[in-house]
């Protein structure tokens, strides 16, 4: 069957297949010499690249990409991979997940990220690799003549993480403008009431009622009834007065 390049597929695709579907459908059939007749996830040794310099040696994806690569082994005889890149290393971190189809358990998902620089004193970055391995790949290939290769396939997701500092800034901001805001509206609420206790008497007995911005502004009983209160939110016959004070 002659595979379908990347650019065949129909407007729209997507590929977004789980944990079970990557090692039951796509790794394990590359580990037996079957790839899939859709060429999608393409054979590269991403231990010699930079994750930043991989999307271009993708087939397909926009914001994650998918390989098939090797893996060497970090010391002779030894059963830990070399994970060594061009101007970093990649660093395992949390603990490894384990796949199962049905109840059956078929294989290992692996989370890692990227560090720029030597260890122990590299940089992290937002680059995130998830490895996926078969159970048995390891009993697969034995030391021979001092091999360096550990695995002849795993398979690999790399993306970026998307970075939400800048919107932890953008809120703390916002809820300093509301303290600002709130602080100015009590300032400006206490001076109305400063005026009015000029006007009636520090004597005067007064209500509240909210106005459209939420502040309360006072009202007083006479034998006429309530005070009218404009548009404005004030009290329309002391506003002449209050000009007065201006």
């Amino acid at each position: 069957m002659e595979n379908i390049t990347s650019s065949d597929l129909p407007p729209g695709f997507r590929f977004h297949p789980t944990d079970e579907e990557l090692i039951m459908f796509y790794l394990r059939n590359q580990a037996k010499s079957k790839p899939c007749p859709v060429s999608i996830i393409p054979e590269v040794d991403i231990y010699k690249f930079d994750p930043w310099q991989l999307p271009d040696k993708a087939e397909f994806g926009e914001k994650e990409w998918y390989f098939f690569t090797p893996r060497d082994r970090k010391y002779p005889n030894g059963v830990r991979p070399n994970r060594a890149a061009v101007s970093g290393y990649w660093k395992a971190t949390g603990t490894d997940k384990a796949i199962n189809s049905g109840s059956k358990y078929v294989g290992v998902k692996k989370a890692l990220v990227f560090y720029k620089g030597k260890p122990p004193k590299g940089v992290k970055t937002d680059w995130i690799m998830h490895e996926y391995r078969l159970t048995d790949s390891r009993n697969q290939i034995s030391v021979q003549n001092g091999s360096m290769r550990l695995d002849d396939w795993v398979l690999c997701r790399i993306y970026k993480k998307k970075n939400s500092g800048g919107g932890r800034v953008l809120e703390q901001k916002g809820v300093e403008s509301s303290t600002q805001m709130d602080s100015v509206s009590h300032l400006l609420e206490m001076d109305y009431m400063s005026s009015v206790s000029q006007l009636f008497g520090e004597n005067s007995s007064f209500e509240y009622f909210p106005n459209t911005i939420g502040s309360k502004i006072p009202y007083q009983y006479t034998d006429s009834g309530k005070l009218q209160v404009n548009e404005s939110g004030f009290l329309n016959q002391i506003n002449p007065l209050l000009h007065q004070f201006q």
